[in-house]
């Protein structure tokens, strides 16, 4: 737990049938205050809703005395004249509880989104607006642990449905609701002081919670019924040189469809969460790809400051938004991140190497994310 201390002492054993040589180990529990609140500024949104994102998050440790955690977030728009003309705004809720048992962990999370433009016609002005609701359910369990490797098994149920408005009336051809399972396996290894981590997921759309057929499939180009596996591979290696502390780690994501899916589950490249040195208003999507990041890091002064440069790349195929403009994007980054007592920060500048001809992309990119933790 975040904010409970553990005090370990090794002592003579005492009790009945104590061998000499043998130590009992006695566990002082301490949480003064179960609460934590963190707040953020950051810039990853979009000039339709509001580039400018606020965030509240607060968490309650321990709440039934069984090592479990809620936390609740709140995320919201905030407009800036850089930001396009008229009313605009988005917000974002979401809840998290998991409970640990044994070798068993239930996590259950619930997320509602909304969002509102002002699109200027050329007659009269109209209001669209978004929502949509996404609830997960997960089970997971430890198949094998030892010091330096752990491999977990999950499963669980997922649900989304989400309505369109236009001037507060549904456009009921993009109501959209949906629903299945999923399964996973994730394995997490220590080689050395390096740290290399698999994650590979199977996700399932069926009929269950009144899930309805999706307008694409009208035209084979998307269904509710979706069949996706996804692969992450993480790798992660500090070493010293000259002096100095430094890191290098790499990621690789993938993803595969087995049915024709609809744009929410495509795959999307070009933001600072995927392929770093574009703005994320404009992105190329597909049914299936990959994107491949990597960064050098260097702990300036071993002040937990870290200078880094980034190169990335990715590649979709398949049906997507943009296909018709290309498969590849490829960028850079570099920027500096780190903390002091409970804040946290991190500015980067970034530049697209590659990417298609028609695509919009800016020349640099700038960003942040400011985090304070209470």
């Amino acid at each position: 737990m975040p904010t409970a201390d553990a005090n370990i002492e090794i002592l003579p054993s005492e009790g009945e049938g104590g061998q000499i040589g043998e130590s009992d180990l006695k566990i002082s529990y301490a949480q003064a205050i179960p609460f934590r609140l963190n707040v953020g500024l950051e810039d990853s949104g979009s000039t339709s809703t509001g580039k400018w994102q606020a965030s509240a998050t607060l968490s309650w440790d321990n709440i039934f005395s069984a090592n479990d955690l809620f936390y609740t977030s709140f995320t919201h728009s905030i407009k800036r004249h850089s930001d396009d003309k008229g009313k605009r705004a988005s917000r974002n809720l979401s809840f998290y509880y998991s409970v640990p048992f044994g070798y068993w962990q239930l996590t259950a999370n619930h997320t509602v989104y909304r969002y509102y433009q002002q699109v200027f016609g050329a007659f009269e002005n109209y209001l669209y607006a978004g929502e949509s609701e996404t609830d997960k359910l997960n089970l997971s369990r430890v198949l094998y642990r030892d010091a330096v490797r752990k491999t977990t098994l999950s499963g669980g149920f997922w649900s989304r449905h989400s309505k369109n408005f236009v001037d507060n009336t549904e456009v009921e051809v993009q109501r959209r609701r949906m629903a299945g399972w999923e399964a996973g396996i994730a394995h997490k290894e220590y080689l050395g002081n390096a740290t290399l981590a698999l994650d590979m997921n199977f996700k399932r759309g069926t009929g269950v919670r009144g899930a309805i057929g999706a307008p694409e499939e009208a035209y084979n180009e998307g269904t509710s019924r979706l069949k996706i596996i996804t692969l992450s591979i993480d790798y992660k290696k500090p070493f010293e040189l000259a002096g100095q502390v430094w890191q290098f780690q790499t990621g690789f994501n993938a993803q595969w469809n087995k049915t024709p899916l609809i744009p929410q589950d495509r795959l999307s490249i070009g933001s600072r969460y995927t392929v770093r040195g574009f703005n994320g208003e404009l992105s190329l999507s597909g049914e299936r790809g990959w994107y491949w990041r990597n960064e050098l890091s260097w702990n300036v002064g071993n002040k937990g400051h870290w200078f880094y440069w980034g190169l990335d790349g990715g590649r979709v195929s398949g049906l997507g938004g943009n296909a018709r403009l290309g498969h590849h994007l490829m960028g850079t980054v570099i920027g500096l991140r780190g903390g002091w007592k409970g804040f946290y920060y991190d500015y980067f500048i970034g530049r697209p190497i590659r990417y298609p001809e028609g695509f919009s992309a800016s020349k640099h990119v700038l960003g942040f994310n400011l985090n304070y933790a209470f």
